[in-house]
Parts: C-alpha cells; structure tokens; sequence
C-alpha cells in the first residue's frame, strides 16, 4: 500500500505538538433506557451498555439494578464510578460517601470526597479522606501530593512542601514531587524557593523525557512565575528551551507572545483546588499512552470537577473520547474550551475533523471554511479541511485547497513539507501526475528522507513502470526507516509483485501481514503473491481472510472474484500488470 488507513482524513495532533492520537468515531442514536424488571436483566444490561461505552445508559441501568439491591456495594461503586467517567460529579458523591470505608474502592470515593472539601475550602477535612488503608505507588502519590495542596490550602506552605518531599516511591515520582513543591512555593510567594526548584526541575531533562507534558507544564509555571516577577528576558530563554524540548507547543507559543507584548501574566495555578486538579492532570496525561483510556478519564473528570475550565484537561479528555469512539463526546468537550485559550484554535480543527468521522461532512466543511476565513494563514486547517476533502474522494476540492495554502507560504519552511505531500496526493488521485510529482519533490526537499514522502513517490513511480530502479530504492530506504510500518512493508512487497519479483513480494507481504493481519488489503495483496508463486490453496485462505475482515466494497468485490477465479495468467511484462486494488491513500504520521 502506498500509505496507511484506507481513511485519506488528515490528523492534527502531529502537528501540533499535543498529544492526540484519534480514532474514527460514532454517532449515537438518541434512545432512552428500556425499563427492566428483574435484577438480573438491570445488572446485565448495565455491563453490556458500559462496554459500549454507553455510560449514560449505563448510569440508568444501575441505577433500576440498584433498586432491587440498593446496599449492594459492587453496584455502588459501579455507579459512582460512572457517573464521575461522564462528568457527573455532585451525583456521585452520595455513592462515594456510602462506600467511604471500602478499602477496595476508596482510591476513588475517598478521592471524591476530598475533592469535594477543596470545593468547599475545608482542607482539613480533605487531609482526612486522603488517608487510604490501601494505596498503589500511583495512589501515594495523588494522595500525598493532594495533602500537600490541602495544607497549603490552611496556611502550611512549607510543611506541605517538605511532606511532599518526602514522599517516598519510585523513581519516576521526583518530577512530580518538585513540579508541585515549586508550584506550592510559588502560590505562598516563598518566590527564592520557588524559583530554585522551578530551575532544577527545568534542569532535569531526563525525567522530562519519560513525563514530556508535566516537565513542559513546568516550564510553562516557571515563565509565567518570572514573568510576574518583572524578569521577561529570563521567561522567555526559559520558553525558548521548553520550544527546543518539544517544537510546536500552542500553550507555548501563546505565553511567549503575551509576555513579549507585556501582558499580565496569570499564574498556572492560582488555588490549592487548582494544583489538586494539576497533579490528577499531568497523571492522567502520563498515563494516556493507549490501553488504559477508561482510567485515565476517571483522573481527568476529577480534575475537571477540581477546575472547570482547565483547557489542558479538557482537551485530553476530548481525545480520550476520540480514543473511545465517541466523537459527539468529543465535539461537546471541545466547545467547552474557552475562547481565550492558548487551545482554542486547536479545538475548532479537532471538532471539525470528529464532523467529519460523524459523516456529518457538509457541517465540517462549513465550520472550517469558517476557521479558515478567520486564520488564512493555519497551515493546519487547510490540512484538516483537505482532509475532510479527501474523506469524501473529492480530490478536485482538495487540491484546489492545497493550491490556495501554498499561495499563502512566501517561504515555505520543513514544517510545510506536508501541504505539498498532500497535494501531490490529491493531484494524484486526480491522475494529473505531472502536477503531483513536483510536489513530492518538494515535499523531500523540505523534509528529506520522510519515509512516507519517499514510500508514496517510489511506490507511485513502479506503479507507473517509471524510474524503476531509483523508486524501488526509494521504498526501500522507507522501509529502513519504519521497519514496523505494515503499510510501508506492504509497499515493498506490492513493488517486488510489479517487477514480477514473486519471491520477494511473498517475503516482504508476509511481513507485512504479521505487523498489521487486521488488514484486508494486506491480506488481498498476500494471496495475490502466493497465487502466482502457485501457492494456490494458501491464496484462498488469504483472500478468505480479507473478505471476512470487512473491506471496502470496490475491494470485496475484486476479493469475490479472485475466490471464483483466482488470477488470470500474465500474459505480457509483469511490470505492466495493473493492481486488482488501488490502495487509498492516508496521511503521515509525525515523522
């Protein structure tokens, strides 16, 4: 394949700098709960709804569950863990306090309730519900880390840094520790204190590399804390060595240009509530690695009833949802975003793409023709709206798009290298090869030896029966660079099966089937390798794979034939030999 996903729709979040890799998402169809009369069929229907992701329904169906065994601890916590998952905090606290003295749940009802006490500013009331009788090294952490806030919260600032201090735990805990400690010093005005500790956690770039977003909130604390402080020049070398850390960050940017136009600079953390809401934050963002997406959103919803408004956590619990499927979850979190964050921009393209996977396309396109009257400048909207393009194989719209952002960059920069890949794309797809080559030499120029610049070019060059030699190389190349890609490796094998390389197609495909067997075009590609090799019975099990693996139509339909027929002998240059399926095409990954 020449690319990916059989979805051409464009990602942002490689771009951007915020980690969030997305799913396509679903619409749910708008339908009340069925009332249930027996427990059983209330307690089941509740598991089935939740695995769905459905927690609404969920809720309801516990809740009928709950009726017939209302002192039933294992539903209570059923509950009130998904009430807080979907944001429904205030409900949740009834069941929290029933389950308050259960040791394998008070990780989370105790958590709630302390939450509860910094709503309500009793912080020593929060110090007690944050004592656990079980705790995980994750659990000593939150629950220390949340004392310390509480007794700043009373006026303790300094025992709550030493308790935080000495908190003890693996050591991945020490960026945790000294990010708050320094935000705890800066919220009490003990400014050499927190000065010092913000410049060592900002000096300790390994534990930034395992905990990117909290070593980055940290630098972001630390220029926000001298910027307050009068010392501008000193912020923003600070800025500077955070954009050199990761490039691209919105938050970033936005804070460089505010204290470079000598705006008032609000602290990250104005309140113990909000540094209680920070640390369940940069856990929650630690640990959304893929996996684990159905905890990670319980510590976002509780750092969202800590801070409402928190831009950061709403916008990783949108991709949460992304990772869910639920994409009106999603678009409902990103209008949440207020309009004067640093995110704001970002959410519009985010929500206009979860549009899009809604198959709401026209709706999609109008919100981004709007962002993008707004921001003719965004390379990334014409990347999101040429997706959404694409999503609907109008390549003539797309490329006419790309045509206008490339109009708008005088200089284009390596940063660009990815509107003229996806016009060359689209132009492609348009078979106006003369106007697509170009633009992936472009693309290789301002980012030379992009693997999926190299692997779309070479692969289209051989598929061309053109520049044989140099595309064969040119996919190679890719392949050395993502040996793990399947859709890369499929690129290669589906070149050798051009040349009429059998042999070395049946190799590189098998190989590609073991890094991506959910696929039915690399499946399809598979069997056409062993058919011609005359692996005839193992082409059928093949091709059987990929029809039962749900193509696209165009796809199944070939699939169909080739179990009635298999392949037709060749019967002129191998190299000739059109594909039974053109792949389509799907956009880069950060590279």
């Amino acid at each position: 394949m020449r690319q990916g996903r059989a979805r051409w729709l464009t990602r942002l979040a490689f771009l951007t700098g915020v980690a969030l890799w997305v799913l396509p998402v679903q619409a749910k169809e708008d339908a009340q709960p069925l009332q249930i009369t027996s427990f059983s069929g209330a307690y089941l229907a509740a598991h089935i709804a939740e695995s769905d992701n459905d927690l609404d329904d969920a809720i309801a169906y516990y809740k009928q569950a709950l009726a017939f065994a209302p002192d039933d601890k294992e539903l209570q916590q059923s509950l009130m863990l998904a009430l807080v998952a979907q944001g429904r905090f205030e409900e949740s606290l009834v069941y929290a306090d029933k389950l308050k003295e259960v040791p394998d749940v008070e990780r989370f009802s105790r958590l709630a309730l302390a939450i509860d006490s910094f709503h309500k500013k009793d912080y020593a009331k929060a110090q007690y519900w944050l004592k656990l009788s079980l705790e995980s090294d994750l659990d000593r952490l939150v629950s220390g880390v949340m004392d310390g806030w509480a007794k700043e919260g009373a006026g303790n600032a300094s025992e709550a840094m030493d308790s935080i201090d000495k908190l003890k735990g693996p050591d991945w805990f020490g960026l945790f520790k000294s990010f708050h400690r320094a935000l705890i010093a800066d919220a009490a005005g003990l400014n050499d204190k927190a000065d010092a500790i913000y410049a060592a956690t900002l000096a300790d770039t390994t534990a930034g590399g395992s905990s990117p977003e909290t070593w980055m909130r940290n630098a972001q604390a630390y220029a926000s804390f001298l910027a307050r402080k009068g010392d501008e020049s000193k912020a923003l070398a600070v800025l500077n060595q955070a954009e050199a850390f990761a490039p691209g960050k919105l938050e970033i940017t936005t804070l460089r240009d505010r204290i470079a136009k000598g705006d008032k600079i609000e602290p990250l953390v104005a309140s113990p509530a909000d540094g209680a809401s920070e640390i369940l934050l940069d856990l929650a963002t630690a640990l959304n690695r893929g996996g684990g997406e159905p905890f990670v959103r319980l510590y976002l919803q509780y750092a969202l009833a800590l801070k409402p408004d928190s831009d950061a956590a709403l916008v990783q619990l949108a991709a949460v949802a992304e990772q869910l499927k639920d994409g009106e979850g999603a678009i409902a979190l990103y209008r949440r975003i207020p309009a004067s964050s640093p995110l704001k921009e970002l959410s519009d393209l985010q929500l206009g793409l979860n549009l899009a996977d809604l198959d709401k396309h026209d709706e999609a396109i109008a919100h981004l023709k709007a962002y993008l009257d707004k921001h003719p400048d965004d390379m990334r909207a014409y990347l999101a709206l040429g997706g959404v393009y694409g999503s609907k194989e109008d390549f003539r719209s797309a490329a006419n798009l790309y045509d206008k952002a490339v109009e708008q960059l005088k200089n284009p920069t390596a940063a660009n290298w990815n509107i003229f890949y996806q016009r060359g794309i689209a132009y492609e797809r348009l078979k106006e090869w003369p106007k697509a080559e170009p633009n992936f030499r472009k693309a290789l120029e301002l980012q030379p030896d992009q693997p999926q610049v190299m692997n779309y070019l070479g692969y289209s060059w051989v598929d061309m029966n053109m520049n044989l030699k140099e595309g064969l190389a040119m996919i190679q190349k890719a392949v050395d660079l993502r040996p793990n890609d399947g859709y890369i490796v499929d690129s290669l094998g589906w070149a050798y099966y051009r040349l009429g390389r059998f042999d070395d197609a049946v190799r590189e495909m098998e190989r590609a089937v073991s890094l991506k067997p959910e696929d039915p075009v690399l499946n399809d590609h598979l069997g056409d390798a062993y058919w011609r090799v005359g692996r005839k019975l193992e082409a059928t099990y093949q091709w059987t794979q990929a029809r039962d693996l749900k193509p696209d139509p165009d796809v199944l339909a070939t699939l169909q034939q080739k179990l009635l027929k298999g392949l037709p002998p060749i019967e002129s240059n191998t190299a000739q030999e059109t594909p039974k399926v053109k792949p389509v095409p799907a956009p880069a990954p950060k590279g």
